[in-house]
């Protein structure tokens, strides 16, 4: 497959400058080039094309408030004409620009009938332009799952997409599927898929040298959530597709940490089902009995994304990994708390929490960690079982809800768990309204600085 961005030294001159560096570059330019920029009106903001004597494009300037901004040239891939441009910025905005430009290149075109070009920028740094489309392919992976029907997008299409990615990297995949969860005894995630003609299954997909640090992802994959006999309201269950996108963040997580070739034994555990309607689906009011042995009584069927995960997640503790991550489409109490473009997280250690976010800033992949509150676990009290699946009230539902994870992690283990958005619901640089990965680059390079 090709990309837009190449390693080349050819090209027509594309300037990307910061605003605080465009006056300096305008002073140098020549009478013609200056009197061409205000003739058009630009005045040090946006971009223009400057022509030669012969009308041709001669060069382009493009000038951002940042210029280490990820995303600030998202969009100037598809405003350029088709041609073939040669990056010229300071070393300190060359990454940022690279990245940007090649993520403004993604569309979901999967269903279109359409092939539109689009130019190519030349960088004249080969190491940087394979690190930018290896970022590239792990947010275009996650951008594509969530996008994807839920038509197109159920458990066992997820076991064929991981089980692609184990293939490519060399690693090894497997699952559990229907029945014979009961028999391994993941009765969480057996009782949440149940109802749906596809079946639910455990993907398990292992990669690394066996006695590097332990690293274990697990997403939830809650490939379409109609709310189960809680059902949702129409408004509600419109984007459930989305619902998988825990599961589709470990994998382009995944992609990069094997991608780069990280120093770590990597486990990615998927719970993937759909939360469906018939006889027998899991009703208000059941007990449950998860792989811990802990009972769950049923408030709302609705807050099924952690049944399926406390079983993984119980499964994955059984290693002792010195690293275990969650992403999950959990609540919408987080997007009440943050809003839908700030991906809230919670975390066992201070150390760890502070790294991701640190390694998150210079990136511009900002989360934010929220408290585990230990008051707030009273609200799971149950009279006919060990706890409930929810509690009763509407506040501080995803504290509450990470609080229930943090029943099947034991003390001592480094846990992490992300309750994202997975959805742009506003187009932004770079950008594109729907699916969209939070999160993973700045966990990845934490990861990289940790594990090198």
């Amino acid at each position: 497959m090709s990309y837009p961005l190449i390693y080349s030294q050819s090209g027509i001159p594309l300037f990307v400058l910061s605003e605080a560096e465009y006056d300096s570059w305008h002073s140098s330019q020549t009478t013609f080039v200056k009197n061409w920029l205000a003739n058009n009106d630009f005045e040090g903001q946006g971009w223009s094309t400057i022509p030669s004597q012969d009308g041709e494009i001669s060069s382009v300037v493009v000038v951002v408030k940042t210029g280490t901004e990820y995303f600030a040239c998202g969009d100037v891939i598809n405003k350029l004409p088709v041609n073939q441009y040669l990056l010229k910025t300071s070393q300190e905005n060359l990454e940022a620009t690279a990245f940007g430009w090649l993520i403004g290149s993604y569309k979901f075109d999967q269903y279109l009938n359409e092939n539109k070009q689009l130019p190519t920028l030349a960088v004249d740094d080969e190491q940087l332009v394979s690190k930018s489309i290896k970022q590239y392919k792990a947010t275009a992976l996650v951008r594509d799952l969530v996008n994807t029907p839920a038509a197109d997008m159920m458990p066992q299409d997820l076991a064929r997409i991981t089980k692609e990615l184990a293939v490519e990297f060399g690693g090894t995949f497997t699952e559990i599927v229907g029945e014979h969860l009961l028999d391994e005894n993941y009765p969480t995630i057996h009782a949440v898929g149940r109802a749906s003609c596809h079946a639910p299954r455990l993907l398990d997909l292992r990669w690394g040298r066996s006695d590097a640090p332990k690293v274990t992802l697990v997403g939830k994959g809650v490939c379409f959530d109609s709310g189960g006999l809680d059902v949702k309201p129409a408004a509600g269950m419109r984007n459930m597709k989305k619902d998988m996108g825990g599961a589709a963040h470990v994998l382009g997580l995944a992609r990069l940490i094997m991608a780069f070739n990280l120093d770590v034994q990597l486990r990615v555990l998927i719970p993937a089902v759909e939360n469906a309607i018939a006889g027998n689906a899991l009703r208000p009011g059941d007990v449950v009995k998860t792989r811990k042995g802990l009972t769950v009584e049923i408030d709302n069927t609705d807050a099924e994304g952690r049944l399926v995960l406390c079983d993984a997640i119980d499964e994955a503790v059984q290693e002792k990994p010195d690293m275990l991550i969650d992403f999950a489409t959990l609540t919408g109490a987080m997007r009440v708390a943050l809003g839908t473009e700030l991906p809230g997280f919670f975390a066992t250690s201070d150390e760890t929490a502070n790294g991701i976010t640190n390694a998150g800033l210079p990136i511009q992949d900002p989360v934010w960690r929220m408290p585990l509150y230990q008051p707030y676990n009273a609200l799971f009290k149950s009279d006919i079982a060990d706890m409930t699946n929810c509690s009763a009230g509407p506040f501080g539902g995803a504290i509450t809800a990470a609080l229930y994870l943090q029943k099947f992690v034991p003390e001592g283990i480094d846990w992490c768990h992300f309750d994202i958005m997975a959805f742009n619901v506003r187009p932004l640089s770079g950008r594109p309204k729907g699916g969209e990965a939070f999160g993973i680059r700045a966990v990845f390079d934490y990861l990289q600085q940790k594990y090198t």
